[in-house]
């Protein structure tokens, strides 16, 4: 199954799931993303490492596009929005500028990630280690997700952190691509940087959150977001 968006339930939430990265949950009127890593390239650089500095630019380019497209009341950050402390030292100030207006225009909610671990001076919005939300549905927001066995779980669970990714091979071709994932009491988001990295949802970090074989993965392609089961995917080593 091929659309342009997906749609699916969590604990009894209805979430859109956009091509960007992005979800939309239209009941509380919120845009949820996770794992912009601004200043990533920058970061490297200064280890000595060549990356292209546009980055920072891009993601809030398509952040900007997903706030003109949806209009939330809202912008959930699911953490690790900053790839370092350090990021005002090196952002362009036109970047700079950019995040602090958006934190001032919109409510905006800053989970706390491990590469962010607490709110940069100069931003607006409430920064917390999680945040519960119910609407048509309860959903409890947080950066890592937890094992399904694990105390801290909650159902309704929405997390970044893995950067999940699916792979599949077909007709020949092999594809590798951003996704996101869920067994309908819990998601977890693609990381939304221009500059990131991904995890096959087959890798066994996801072992512990979802059951093997009973969940979803939505492949985002150019153009359409495609529904996968478990047995259309393949490992990485394959």
């Amino acid at each position: 199954m091929s659309e342009e968006s997906a749609q699916f339930r969590v604990n009894g939430a209805r979430l859109i799931g956009d091509r960007s990265g992005a979800v939309y949950w239209p009941a509380a009127d919120a845009l949820i993303v996770a794992d912009l890593h601004l200043e990533k390239g920058s970061a490297y650089a200064a280890r000595g490492v060549a990356l292209p500095p546009y980055d920072t630019t891009e993601t809030l380019n398509r952040l900007d596009a997903c706030l003109v497209r949806f209009a939330p009341r809202v912008l959930v950050l699911l953490g690790d929005s900053f790839h370092d402390t350090d990021w005002q030292q090196r952002m362009a100030p036109k970047d700079a500028a950019r995040v602090v207006a958006l934190s001032r225009q919109i409510k905006t909610v800053w989970v706390l990630g491990n590469h962010d671990p607490v709110l940069p001076a100069g931003l607006d919005g409430e920064a917390c280690e999680t945040w519960d939300v119910t609407a048509d549905g309860s959903l409890h927001f947080r950066h890592e997700p937890v094992g399904r066995s694990d105390a801290a779980f909650v159902r309704g669970e929405v997390a970044g952190h893995l950067h999940p990714c699916a792979r599949v091979r077909q007709r020949g071709r092999v594809m590798r691509r951003r996704c996101f994932v869920e067994d309908t009491t819990r998601l977890v988001l693609p990381a939304f940087g221009a500059l990131t990295g991904s995890l096959n949802v087959l890798h066994p970090a996801f072992d512990t959150l979802f059951d093997p074989g009973h969940f979803n993965a939505w492949m985002i392609g150019t153009n359409t977001i495609a529904g996968l089961s478990p047995r259309q995917l393949t490992p990485d080593r394959s």
